[in-house]
């Protein structure tokens, strides 16, 4: 007889809570610009942070050697260094926490026996993905600590980030598929690929909210609905932006991102009308209103954020900051209801 899988739904469902909280850190090292202040990635002794004045004095050291020192933080004493180090050192932390959440309860489950043969494949792509996002990582960090760069480069930041959602979203797949009966699930092939389409273009949208972030580029139009007094770019218009400018041109970046997030709106007006005229069991209807709200909410903090993106001061945590590390929440609730509303509706039916 093989054991209940129930140990291992709630396994699954505390990595995913650990992930959201995973992102959440990465979003306020991003924010307070803390993502460089460690130089080296030691996977044992890295796992305490500086024990004795000297030993902090030798880490001020290194990352006085790094271009963000050298041309940015020049005039920084120890005490603000601690602080940006405190922000990296807890992310990477946080990091190895997970590791042993997920590599402990594995044995674990393997010695009782837990795990179906249809969760094996499942559990060594979980693992890749894993391995593979702190891979991405520091190559991202290691970007940031050579040549002129003061920051790591954004489309690195873009790429760490989009996997750190897909690593999010099949963790959550994965414990759906533990958790949630057949017969909950509804028949419906239109919404199925409704939400396959949503879930394309929101990747394509966090992308971009990546590069809004990694090129600082709030500030360089804090304005809505405009931009700058546009509402295309110029560069658009006149055909003139090529593909490098679309990842690294901060106002082409502003357009695009804007546009998406008003297609979006529109589609998830129309996913929820559909919805509604679908009557199903209890708990989609329950959860079918989830999209359309989180959307709204989205659309608001990045507006709030773009407004209040002037009054940045540096290495002060105010009004944007919140805004901006809400605007990265909720999104992630966004992406994983799209998730959510697949897996509800991806009965074998659906498919054909």
């Amino acid at each position: 007889m093989i054991p209940s899988s129930k140990p291992v739904a709630i396994w699954l469902v505390t990595g995913v809570a650990m992930l959201l909280v995973q992102i959440l850190l990465g979003g306020i090292t991003r924010l307070t610009g803390s993502g460089l202040s460690i130089t080296e990635w030691d996977i044992i002794t890295g796992a305490l942070p500086p024990i004795s004045e000297q030993n902090w004095i030798e880490e001020f050291e290194k990352y006085k050697q790094t271009p963000q020192f050298l041309f940015l933080n020049f005039d920084f004493k120890l005490q603000g260094f601690k602080f940006i180090f405190f922000w990296e050192w807890l992310h990477r932390f946080w990091a190895r926490l997970m590791g042993l959440v997920f590599i402990i309860p594995f044995i674990i489950f393997v010695l009782q026996k837990r795990f179906k043969t249809q969760m094996i494949k499942p559990l060594i792509i979980l693992f890749l993905l894993g391995f593979l996002q702190g891979a991405i990582g520091w190559i991202m960090v290691a970007s940031g600590l050579v040549g002129d760069a003061i920051y790591v480069k954004p489309i690195r930041l873009a790429l760490h980030f989009i996997f750190a959602m897909g690593l999010l979203c099949y963790t959550f797949w994965f414990a759906l598929q533990l958790i949630v009966h057949e017969k909950q699930k509804i028949q419906t092939a239109l919404l199925y690929k409704f939400s396959i389409a949503i879930i394309a273009i929101l990747a394509v949208q966090l992308i971009y909210g990546a590069l809004m972030a990694g090129h600082k580029a709030a500030t360089a139009a804090p304005t809505w609905p405009d931009i700058n007094g546009e509402l295309i770019p110029e560069k658009i218009t006149q055909l003139s932006a090529n593909f490098i400018d679309f990842m690294e041109d901060k106002i082409i970046i502003h357009f695009v991102h804007r546009i998406l997030a008003y297609l979006l709106f529109v589609m998830i007006i129309i996913w929820t009308w559909k919805a509604f005229r679908i009557k199903m069991n209890s708990l989609f209807s329950k959860t079918r209103l989830l999209p359309i709200i989180l959307i709204l909410v989205q659309i608001l903090l990045g507006v709030f954020s773009l407004l209040s993106s002037s009054q940045i001061v540096p290495n002060n945590w105010r009004v944007f900051e919140w805004t901006a590390q809400l605007h990265q929440l909720v999104a992630m609730f966004l992406l994983l209801s799209f998730v959510w509303m697949l897996f509800i509706s991806s009965t074998k039916k659906a498919r054909s």
